[in-house]
């Protein structure tokens, strides 16, 4: 950090002494101080309307662009996820809950959401966490589903568009973390209660972070890819009635 100050000061210290020198050879060539003051003043006068064209106008959107840039990235890795692991995962989780049939109810048919019932049951769930039961689901088949997409998560992990997005970035490494878990222990069926309520809280947080991803993600499509969100739709984790096929 010190080098990089003192090289920063030396270049100022340079670009001064270069302006006052190419003054100086306009002074002695000219012989116009009246003609230098003119320049010199309308020249300062300018610096101020140009720091506001850069920094607000020009950085402004430049930084907008970045943003949307940086979204859509996000937005491709979202839909990585869910279309490799995201969406059984959340299938298999939902067995978990202790009132299942609630967070169903809600999100089962997103067809029918206006923009103010979609923030309030996203408030809603963000709220109210989960209840989750060990006993109730198949800890195995968790296992077995993670343990085959370590290297994909460990992949989404490096991405370096992941760190623009926090909510993201919780998700993934609660996955991540749900699968090391998971990975070792040997008996999964018979658990300590200690260790089957530690277990409860790793799941519990994995489906709560996912059900709010898949909500935001749902809604993204369905504002701006209506292709893909006929398909999200179709393979909607929280309808027991829902078929990839289209109907007649």
């Amino acid at each position: 950090m010190k080098r990089f100050f003192d090289w920063q000061v030396i270049l100022g210290l340079v670009l001064i002494f270069l302006t006052a020198f190419f003054y100086l050879v306009h002074y002695f060539v000219f012989r116009d101080v009246h003609h230098i003051f003119i320049y010199f003043i309308g020249d300062v006068a300018f610096v101020f309307f140009e720091v506001l064209l850069v920094t607000l106008v020009i950085h402004r959107l430049l930084h907008h662009r970045e943003k949307e840039r940086l979204r859509k990235k996000i937005n491709m890795l979202t839909g990585a996820f869910f279309s490799e692991v995201g969406t059984e995962l959340l299938r298999q989780l939902a067995i978990f809950e202790g009132d299942a049939g609630r967070i169903n109810r809600w999100l089962a048919v997103p067809d029918d959401w206006s923009e103010r019932e979609f923030l309030d049951i996203r408030e809603t769930i963000l709220r109210a966490g989960p209840e989750i039961y060990s006993r109730k689901g198949d800890l195995e088949a968790v296992r077995r589903l993670l343990s085959g997409k370590k290297q994909f998560l460990l992949d989404l992990l490096l991405n370096p568009a992941l760190p623009e997005e926090e909510s993201f970035t919780n998700l993934v490494w609660a996955v991540f973390h749900l699968a090391e878990e998971l990975g070792h222990r040997d008996d999964l069926q018979n658990l300590e209660d200690g260790d089957a309520r530690h277990l409860e809280e790793d799941v519990a947080r994995v489906y709560h972070l996912l059900v709010l991803s898949w909500m935001d993600f749902v809604q993204h499509l369905k504002e701006g890819y209506p292709f893909l969100y006929s398909l999200a739709a179709r393979t909607n984790p929280f309808d027991e009635k829902v078929s990839v096929a289209k109907p007649a």
